[in-house]
């Protein structure tokens, strides 16, 4: 019999980022998993605990469900629990079917429930157990949410777009139908679960935090009984899983808190910057991460896909190709051909943050002349020459030296050094610990700088209940104000609100129309807060009732912080910048009506406050009577 770490090897590879069919991912993982004897990755779904009761003997009343989401949030693999928990047959579930009935007693009545486990696939006639086509059974669907009386339920999977898409395609002259599309719409465009007078729970998998997933797919990776074969088996030094092993470096890697802590940070910040990694996603990048070898261009070790295999261990071990099999690279795909990486959507996210092409003159320093620095000998030894794995190998000296020395630029020598060093940047993004990142902090090597800052002085204080401190709403609103205004302001201790003479968007405006100061004054201040879903807004509060409110992601924290330091607004984001004048022009509403009732109107015609900027750059209104 084969052993079994091998094995388990092979099947962790049809996680991987293959040029497989997707459309039945979750059915080939499991006769892939069926045929080596092993068990797929598995771990409990995060709304599972809510999902799977509404189809059981204690569920409150029977009600019909929708899963909706991006492909590979686990539609699929929920779909199938509920069949099974409802006694249905796990075998009549391999088949290619997409509709399935199941009578079953949930909440102590007798309930026909119907599955559609995919409604893209579901065929426009035949298959649909006693309906004849396609619109009739969702028309009969939606006629049973809204019956109370009904004795069927249905559990239906679509991804994003298709739901709506689907029913806009039916016949508006059903008024269940126009009912049923009006609710969807209510339903998934405000990011609600469920409204008062229908039996349908809608469950957005997409709103799911990638964080959350990633924190509950790594602990099922690293904790398979497939690793623990592969140490029951561990041979030879230049053998799967012996000492020199690639393949076992990369998997202590993953399950350290350091690699894996800063990680789950780069998900999170996806999370706040309006970007969802489906549970497929990141299974695929754990194992990429593991198993990526990028030694396939000429002169390198061929492995097919660059995921390595058992056999490929000794091959790579013994030509001294280590290096190539880097979880710092692979992380970010760089195993991977370009048109490869560039297919999936979880290595454009994390490209975004251009981690290994961004850097600082102080970590260049480190990485090409660090072991002759007295001042950076020590992180250079610790980071690079402790490393043997994937640090300051011969190769690596070998490039160094010439660089330093000279080597002709644009040469084949400097061309190698400098995407050895997009490597190594990479890997000092996850080596350098918290302790030393005021000295060297990892985030000088993303375009994100102050993503280190959102994390831990906005996002987990938030998390904690904590106030946001206030030098970190004063750099914001320093770079509102410059914006707003379209000069070199700094002030950060109020918001000022102007407009141009040709209105609120005037490149430069010194109309003043009001100020909130940073400081609580009353109901009128600005704070960083939390909304109903968790992530931080700008706050900005006139009064009780007039709150206009600005949601805080990445790139707009970035965008803010930038310019309060001296960047041009259009230099960093063109779109950020729109979004800005945006609120802007929300602000200035509300300003204007709060104004009080009785404010002398000929006398506001009359009089008008502008900004002026004294030496220092700080504004102060000056106030012009027009003589009428």
């Amino acid at each position: 019999m084969a052993s079994k770490g091998p094995q388990w090897i092979r099947f962790l590879r049809h996680y991987g980022p293959s040029a497989r069919n997707d459309n039945m991912y979750d059915e080939h993982i499991r006769a892939s998993a069926a045929r080596s004897n092993l068990d797929p990755l598995l771990f409990k779904h995060p709304i599972e605990d809510e999902l799977l009761p509404l189809f059981s003997q204690d569920a409150e009343s029977p009600t019909s469900v929708i899963l909706t989401g991006t492909a590979g949030d686990g539609k699929t693999h929920l779909c199938r629990q509920i069949w099974i928990q409802l006694g249905g047959d796990p075998e009549a579930w391999e088949s290619d079917d997409v509709y399935f009935h199941v009578n079953a007693s949930i909440a102590g009545r007798e309930t026909t429930v119907h599955i559609v486990r995919d409604l893209t696939g579901l065929p426009e006639t035949g298959k649909t157990g006693a309906f004849l086509t396609k619109t009739d059974l969702l028309e009969f669907f939606a006629h049973t949410i809204f019956d109370l009386s009904s004795s069927s339920v249905f559990l239906i999977a679509a991804n994003d777009g298709q739901l709506v898409d689907t029913w806009a395609r039916l016949n508006q002259t059903n008024d269940r139908i126009d009912e049923t599309g009006r609710l969807l719409e209510e339903l998934l465009f405000n990011d609600r679960r469920e409204e008062e007078g229908s039996r349908l729970k809608l469950f957005n998998l997409s709103r799911i935090s990638s964080a959350e997933l990633f924190d509950r797919a790594a602990e099922a990776f690293v904790r398979h009984e497939g690793w623990q074969h592969c140490i029951d088996e561990e041979g030879a030094d230049d053998q799967l899983f012996g000492s020199l092993c690639p393949i076992r470096r990369n998997y202590e890697l993953l399950k350290s808190d350091q690699v894996r802590g800063r990680l789950r940070a780069l998900l999170e910040l996806c999370d706040h910057n309006d970007t969802h990694l489906s549970i497929r996603r990141v299974l695929m990048l754990l194992a990429n991460s593991v198993l990526g070898f990028s030694g396939n261009e000429a002169g390198g070790i061929k492995v097919p896909d660059r995921l390595m295999r058992a056999v490929d261990v000794p091959r790579i071990i013994a030509s001294q190709q280590v290096a190539k099999a880097s979880i710092y690279n692979n992380i970010f795909g760089g195993n991977l051909t370009e048109h490869r990486r560039n297919s999936h959507d979880i290595y454009e996210q994390l490209g975004r943050f251009r981690i290994g092409h961004e850097t600082s003159n102080r970590i260049d320093n480190l990485l090409i002349y660090g072991d002759s620095d007295t001042g950076l000998r020590e992180h250079f030894d610790r980071f690079l020459t402790d490393d043997t794995f994937y640090g300051a190998n011969e190769a690596y000296r070998a490039l160094q030296t010439a660089y330093i020395e000279g080597a002709e630029e644009g040469g084949e020598e400097t061309e190698q050094f400098l995407e050895v060093l997009v490597s190594q940047r990479r890997g000092l993004f996850f080596k350098i610990p918290e302790s030393i990142e005021r000295e060297l902090s990892p985030w000088d090597l993303t375009v994100f700088t102050f993503a280190g800052e959102y994390l831990e002085r906005v996002l987990q204080r938030i998390r904690r209940g904590k106030k946001i401190e206030k030098r970190v709403i004063a750099r914001l609103v320093q770079g509102l104000n410059r914006i707003f205004i379209g000069m070199l302001v700094s002030s950060d201790e109020e918001l000022w609100l102007t407009t141009g003479l040709s209105g609120s968007n005037a490149k430069v405006s010194v109309v003043l129309e009001d100020r909130v100061s940073v400081a609580r004054d009353s109901h009128r201040f600005v704070n960083i807060a939390n909304d109903i879903s968790g992530s931080p807004v700008l706050r900005v509060s006139f009064s009780e009732s007039n709150i206009i409110e600005l949601r805080l992601t990445l790139t707009r924290f970035e965008f803010l912080s930038r310019v309060a330091e001296g960047v041009l607004p259009g230099s960093f984001s063109k779109e950020c910048h729109e979004d800005m004048l945006a609120f802007k022009s929300r602000l200035l509403s509300a300003a204007n009506s709060r104004k009080d009732a009785s404010e002398d109107d000929e006398e506001s015609q009359t009089e008008f406050r502008f900004v002026e900027l004294d030496e220092m750059g700080y504004p102060r209104p000056k106030t012009v009577e027009l003589d009428l």
